[in-house]
């Protein structure tokens, strides 16, 4: 049954010539899982806030919605009573939680529709019973992790007993496994109430084995809407969106003719186990045994020299034996931690939400004071830089919250007042297409790429990134990518924070773990990655026991198209 019908929506937001949604036409039966997909800025977040008026951004708007066959309402003056069936979750945790303790965070939607008190009572108790939240019922939203308040914010939308759940990028301040949770959450709302849902998601990996529909959108039109079979056979590996799609399909992509692909369906591998099946039918395992002992030789020369820490360069960071908590009263936030980054190179930290890795970064930037421990850059101790010389040209951060940066109202004052359009002509930005926005009109992914271009225009020797990709499409991905690298064969180092497996094993040196504010391993990237069974790449999930210590697709594919049976 039809509950969703758009048709001819087109939007564009102020003072901009060209509109952000182009004429778009859709309809959704009941129960569908929808993933929706496209580049950064082609306007995926947009077209979701033009199906919940409430949250629909200013601008100038042609074309209907329809829920339930009724004509969407958008005028705000007027009652609002049937949107009430679409719930939304957005991307940031933090931005949707509006009251104190997770009871009330639950109970304030039926507290704004009035419902009686044992009604109420009776929705939330069983809300929290689904979602598994009694363990931490009574405690403050503040003190629990992202991951958490993520799915408080589920469950604060699904109390509500909406009859479709649209969710903008809901993972992507979300560590792999909390993130593997949520979307499994997703799947069993589906499965078990036949809810609807419609998820905008750059983290494909997961989603698209598993949805009914993948729909994608190009510069604001939908391009492809099919089953996630029929869709991606219609992708190039020279479209956007391609790398974002599961490792599977882009290891075989191009590689049917040579390894018969169509026996057992599998000529569109979408899974892990998936790629799992095909590996096992077309390597040679003599060979591989025979190129895998090489590699590890060579991989262990690079560990070696990766490793030495006490090299011939002062160290850019050193933490030795640092401690921080917040107050008197929290529980030390870093504990004892102690590592080196070396001159030059690019250094990933990785762990769960709330594992100390922002805190790390903070107290080597000099936003935090450790209470115990001493943090030295490049040989010398933060207390010793004097009226912000630490800032001057030496060391610059890119903090999670990005939109603290910006202090003007469109992007071109953004980066002409700060003298960075000159300074960045070395490198592959395009921010031509933006220039009149206000940066609070951007997308998630263009405001990142806007603050990292502010961050390099103060000239750094040493840049902390804290969560570089969130909100960026795997192409931009791939830029940015070329940029840190670019930066790094200038001598300049690079310490990053982020939740993207992917993303560390494209571009990091070395990368290390944090637990409970302590780090618990590190090493070069591919021998970090190798061992790890969650903190790892699908294609490291997909190949281990087969081709040993291969972590991105590049590796894999090129092993494949050189060594596969004939």
């Amino acid at each position: 049954m039809e509950i969703l019908n758009v048709e001819n929506l087109i939007f564009k937001y102020p003072k901009c010539n060209d509109p952000v949604i182009r004429n778009v036409s859709f309809s959704v039966n009941e129960g569908e899982f929808i993933v929706l997909c496209g580049a950064t800025g082609s306007g995926k977040s947009t077209l979701l806030k033009m199906l919940k008026p409430e949250i629909v951004p200013l601008g100038e708007r042609k074309g209907i919605v329809r829920l339930f066959g009724e004509e969407i309402e958008y005028d705000i003056d007027k009652k609002i009573n049937r949107t009430i069936n679409i719930g939304y979750v957005g991307q940031n945790p933090k931005h949707q939680a509006v009251t104190d303790k997770v009871w009330h965070e639950l109970a304030f939607g039926l507290e704004n529709l009035n419902l009686p008190m044992d009604e109420m009572a009776a929705r939330v108790a069983e809300m929290a019973s689904y979602f598994g939240i009694e363990d931490w019922y009574e405690k403050q939203v503040n003190e629990l992790s992202g991951g958490q308040l993520q799915l408080l914010n589920l469950a604060s939308v699904m109390v509500m007993n909406p009859k479709i759940l649209i969710l903008d990028e809901p993972s992507a301040q979300l560590d792999p496994i909390s993130a593997s949770e949520f979307f499994t959450t997703l799947k069993k709302l589906n499965s078990d109430f036949s809810l609807t849902i419609i998820i905008a998601e750059h983290r494909l990996e997961e989603l698209i084995p598993e949805c009914d529909r993948l729909m994608v959108l190009k510069n604001g039109e939908l391009s492809l809407d099919g089953s996630p079979k029929e869709v991606l056979k219609s992708i190039s590996e020279d479209d956007e969106i391609f790398e974002a799609l599961p490792a599977a399909y882009r290891v075989f992509n191009g590689l049917n003719d040579k390894l018969d692909l169509a026996e057992n369906d599998l000529s569109v591998p979408l899974s892990i186990r998936d790629g799992r099946n095909l590996l096992f039918k077309t390597i040679n395992k003599q060979y591989s045994q025979v190129k895998e002992n090489r590699k590890n030789k060579d991989n262990q020369d690079k560990k070696v020299n990766l490793d030495k820490e006490n090299s011939d360069k002062l160290p850019a960071l050193e933490f030795k034996d640092v401690s921080l908590r917040y107050s008197k009263d929290d529980n030390d936030a870093l504990r004892d931690l102690s590592f080196i980054v070396n001159t030059g190179e690019i250094f990933c930290m990785l762990g769960g939400n709330g594992s100390g890795k922002t805190t790390a970064l903070n107290a080597a930037a000099g936003l935090l004071k450790p209470y115990e421990g001493t943090i030295k850059v490049f040989g010398k101790k933060l207390k010793e830089y004097k009226n912000q010389s630490l800032y001057n040209k030496c060391l610059s951060m890119l903090p999670q919250d990005v939109q603290t940066l910006f202090l003007h109202n469109t992007v071109r004052e953004e980066l002409e007042k700060r003298k960075a359009l000159d300074k960045l002509q070395d490198f592959p930005f395009d921010l031509s297409n933006m220039m009149d926005k206000h940066p609070y009109d951007l997308s998630g992914g263009e405001q990142q790429l806007l603050a990292l271009a502010i961050v390099l225009a103060t000239e750094p020797k040493i840049m902390l990134l804290d969560e570089p990709t969130k909100g960026l499409d795997a192409f931009r991905k791939k830029n940015l990518i070329k940029i840190l690298k670019h930066l790094k064969s200038l001598g300049i180092t690079i310490v990053i924070v982020t939740h993207d497996v992917e993303f560390a094993a494209e571009c990091a040196d070395r990368c290390a773990m944090l637990f409970r504010g302590s780090l618990t391993a590190k090493g070069d990237t591919v021998e970090f990655l190798s061992k790890n069974n969650f903190y790892t790449t699908a294609v490291s999930r997909m190949s281990k026991g087969i081709i040993d210590r291969v972590v991105t697709v590049g590796e894999i594919k090129q092993y494949l198209n050189n060594n596969s049976n004939k």
